[in-house]
């Protein structure tokens, strides 16, 4: 449940480790962590639905799933108040531009909503959190898309650095927002595999990384582990790598 209160010296101490262009991810505990720039909560387990169906027939083995049973998961999943919580989303995909959406395909220096780079530092738009899921690549996780801002391809790995979440599967993420232009077809997806974003068909079957907006409980508690993460990586804490293949 939502319970874990603190005064405001604890939010004070929070807020000045956070500076005005790097994330904070907090660990909440419970399998919660607790991103301070989207203030939105992440679950720790990305890819929860590969041990946790809430009883929605998951038939890849990985947790994929396609549009219509990641719904009927995702409802599932509210309706069994999972870690005391009935309001779980998938990822808001927004305009990178913070206005309107620009469907141009494929472009590498972040400037539209399909393209590499989004939200990256030097990217044309940088530190955008239009896409949550963007952010969390680039700007939480620092880590680097199949193409730089200039168009140079770049070797492998690209979702090197998980930080402090689990089963981060290098493939193609849902968001909860539809594809805007064949809205009954397609929503948006973000690749962990190689950083670009663009319009995913529903019949197809991708992963589903659950979030809710604001803390636990609306409060700034104690932390029992930050990761002040970033492109550079300065000021790690306690960070435990995991890298999949």
């Amino acid at each position: 449940m939502r319970s874990r209160m603190v005064g405001l010296a604890a939010a004070a101490l929070v807020l000045a480790m956070v500076g005005t262009s790097q994330a904070v991810l907090i660990d909440r505990g419970g399998g919660l962590i607790y991103d301070t720039v989207l203030n939105i909560t992440w679950l720790q387990d990305a890819d929860l639905a590969a041990s946790e169906t809430f009883g929605i027939s998951v038939t890849n083995p990985f947790g994929a799933m396609n549009w219509a049973t990641t719904e009927a998961w995702l409802a599932a999943m509210n309706a069994a108040h999972y870690l005391g919580y009935s309001d779980w989303r998938l990822p808001h995909t927004l305009p990178v531009n913070g206005s309107s959406y620009n469907y141009y395909w494929w472009v590498t220096d972040g400037s539209t909503d399909q393209a590499y780079n989004i939200s990256a530092p030097g990217s044309a738009y940088p530190g955008s959190t239009g896409s949550e899921m963007a952010y969390m690549f680039y700007n939480n996780l620092g880590n680097r898309g199949y193409f730089d801002v200039k168009g140079f391809f770049q070797p492998q790995p690209w979702c090197e650095n998980t930080g402090p979440f689990e089963n981060l599967i290098n493939y193609i993420w849902w968001s909860g927002t539809p594809f805007g232009l064949y809205p009954d077809y397609q929503m948006w997806g973000f690749s962990f595999g190689n950083g670009g974003q663009s319009g995913v068909g529903m019949g197809e079957g991708y992963f589903a990384w659950p979030v809710f907006d604001g803390d636990v409980g609306g409060s700034v508690p104690l932390p029992g582990a930050v990761w002040l993460l970033g492109p550079s990586l300065i000021g790690l804490l306690g960070l435990k790598r995991k890298i999949l293949g």
